[in-house]
């Protein structure tokens, strides 16, 4: 009876660590995707209200994967009384910075976490939704196989630790099989609502993949925000100095 207890046990166990290698194997093309980054983008934010009526805003965003740490720098150039520059360090030990400059600060302000779950340029998109984290959460789980559209998906559930700081208390994923690319993401607040992202017009450039247009709802309320990339290098050869503090204040 010792024995057979003895090699359930060990059956258990090591059943348990075969899932959670192929959890984190699941999630490696997104990390691999954001320790890769090495980017410019240039595109527009829009944000649709319930009766259909569209603000834009155009945007350019640098991106790169330094060691430790990703850095993503993003100007809002138009309208004119909306320009700013936002710059988000993202680490995957959960030590997160977002800074952000207008016309006529002398310095970059850093932004207080109670801050982070703000909307960006009065979007569904929040600051925190930028930084990608929940790719680099401790709990990873997967919850099953699923459809999404025609794509046959990995479904992870990602959990916080007590380090990382997040206004989200889950975030379920929807992994392409093929190419473990994100094609649906649905984030739930602290407070319960669920935010749904979507990506569409997936391309592969460099032997990258991305997304032309990513959307984004809150189940249950109407209107939607878009965030649409018009064009970009993949390999831009982006350095320190091009996401140093001179850069959010040149205006």
């Amino acid at each position: 009876m010792r024995l057979a207890s003895l090699t359930l046990a060990a059956a258990l166990f090591f059943s348990c660590a075969a899932c959670a290698a192929d959890v984190h194997s699941l999630m490696n093309a997104s990390r691999h995707r954001l320790q890769t980054a090495d980017y410019r983008a240039s595109g527009h934010l829009v944000k649709v209200d319930e009766h259909g009526a569209r603000v834009s805003y155009s945007f350019n965003i640098k991106a790169h994967w330094f060691p430790g740490v990703l850095r993503l720098l993003i100007e809002v150039t138009s309208p004119a009384e909306s320009r700013k520059y936002i710059l988000l360090e993202m680490r995957p030990n959960g030590k997160n910075v977002v800074q952000i400059a207008h016309p006529g600060d002398a310095a970059p302000l850093t932004l207080p976490f109670e801050k982070w779950g703000d909307a960006l340029m009065g979007s569904a998109f929040s600051y925190e939704d930028l930084l990608e984290s929940h790719y680099f959460w401790q709990e990873q789980k997967e919850l099953k196989k699923a459809k999404f559209g025609a794509r046959d998906c990995d479904v992870v559930l990602s959990t916080p630790g007590p380090a990382d700081k997040t206004h989200y208390s889950q975030v379920n994923t929807w992994l392409d099989h093929s190419i473990g690319f994100p094609v649906y993401i649905e984030k739930k607040l602290q407070g319960g609502a669920v935010k749904e992202f979507t990506s569409f017009g997936l391309r592969q450039n460099a032997g990258l993949w991305s997304a032309s247009q990513i959307e984004v709802k809150v189940r249950g309320q109407a209107g939607s925000s878009l965030m649409i990339f018009d064009r970009g290098t993949p390999k831009a050869n982006l350095s320190l100095k091009d996401f140093a503090p001179l850069q959010l204040a040149h205006y």
